[in-house]
């Protein structure tokens, strides 16, 4: 066992997991969930499969979690409902397929609900997701339920309970899968006697910028709903010019640069075919196979090298350093996810100069881009902090913001 690089990516797993939380939510009348009865099509995008209660918490209770799990609590906080959702959706290649995620309803506020869209950080273990694990992934909608929100955090494509591999950083499929756990959140509330207004926030951390991005800018074609602002904290905006530039310049911590370059390119040749053979990019092929989804963090530790150079071959290297074919297609389709936005949504990102797993050149190009296409939108620097303080830091100006708007 490496141990540096353990204890490393163990506080990687805290930063998905939960930005470390603390108790989990005792779970009360679970339903088990119900079977897939038809074939899906994709007409039935966003419609429920099961949806479990996983808890009914008090004010209090919920106040108490949110403390433990270092996030705000929001003045004058509410008891809510937790429920993991399984819903149909499409996946990377277009076909019917489904996915996990969880649901906060608010205890007392039932009509007209403002919906928030929370969107988690990087997660390599299908079992750590929010809709069958504690983490950011419960934390974060409850802390929007508590203040009257429906919040909403998808586990993405093949986390949690998703069939098949994670398409790690892939823009399209963030989106969809996102988006269509808007769908079932609003039949989620119907049955609840709940309604939605179809006004939506959304934000996320890390990956989960991305996730955000992606997500807030396709939901500007979107006429079922009211996109109302979007703020993004700390995410991997720019791959290609500023993450993997800080990555070859030796400005990342070696440990999550190795981590996230093994993750990321594992998943990018699924998508987009950048190798042939495992061992044509890495220096051990057998790291390919610890990026399946049942890997725990201590496994993937275990498999990985301490730096990004004596994780991939010189060959790669230089490859990443001058992209073309389909490792620059990768990279291209997944760094717009700031670019080409049409104004009238604000937008506020969120990061930290001293960010060492994500650039914070990531935020500056990203504003970069929505200011070129006239949106009004801001980056607050949170300080010379690490990756997760970044986020600490962020939520709480999310949640007022958030409020803010909606009393707007």
């Amino acid at each position: 066992m490496r141990t540096p690089m353990r204890n490393r990516l163990l506080a990687l797993a805290c930063a998905g997991l939960v930005l470390a939380t603390a108790t989990a939510p005792a779970a009360l009348a679970a339903t088990a969930p119900a079977p897939v009865s038809r074939v899906v099509t994709i007409d039935d995008r966003g419609s429920i499969v099961s949806a479990t209660l996983l808890a009914r918490m008090s004010a209090e209770q919920v106040a108490a979690h949110l403390t433990g799990a270092k996030f705000p609590v929001p003045a004058r906080p509410q008891g809510a409902d937790l429920y993991a959702v399984v819903y149909r959706t499409i996946s990377a290649a277009g076909t019917p397929t489904t996915a996990s995620g969880v649901v906060a309803l608010p205890a007392r506020s039932r009509k007209a609900l403002w919906t928030v869209s929370y969107a988690h950080g990087t997660l390599a273990t299908r079992a750590y997701a929010g809709s069958v694990a504690d983490g950011d992934g419960r934390a974060a909608p409850l802390m929007f339920a508590a203040a009257g929100f429906a919040g909403v955090a998808p586990d993405y494509l093949g986390l949690g309970t998703g069939p098949g591999f994670h398409p790690y950083m892939d823009a399209a499929t963030e989106a969809s899968a996102s988006a269509d756990l808007l769908r079932a959140t609003g039949e989620l509330a119907r049955r609840q006697g709940r309604s939605l207004s179809g006004d939506v926030l959304v934000t996320g951390f890390s990956q989960g910028g991305h996730a955000a991005m992606a997500l807030g800018k396709s939901l500007r074609g979107d006429a079922a709903y009211r996109l109302r602002g979007v703020a993004p904290i700390s995410g991997p905006y720019h791959v290609r010019e500023a993450e993997l530039p800080a990555l070859l310049e030796d400005r990342l911590d070696p440990h999550s640069a190795t981590f996230y370059l093994a993750y990321w390119t594992v998943s990018m040749n699924r998508l987009h075919h950048i190798y042939d053979s495992p061992s044509e990019v890495f220096s051990d092929p057998a790291v390919e196979k610890l990026f399946d989804g049942d890997h725990s963090f201590e496994q993937i530790a275990a498999g990985l090298p301490g730096s990004p150079r004596d994780l991939v071959t010189a060959a790669y290297l230089e490859r990443i350093a001058k992209p073309s074919g389909p490792l620059l297609r990768a990279m291209e389709v997944n760094d717009t996810t700031c670019a080409g936005w049409r104004p009238g949504v604000p937008v506020r990102l969120f990061s930290g100069r001293g960010d060492k797993d994500v650039a914070y050149a990531n935020s500056r190009y990203c504003l970069r881009d929505l200011r070129a296409a006239r949106v009004k939108a801001s980056l607050t620097d949170v300080g010379d902090v690490d990756h997760m303080t970044s986020a600490y830091r962020s939520l709480p100006e999310v949640l007022d913001w958030f409020t803010a708007l909606r009393r707007a």
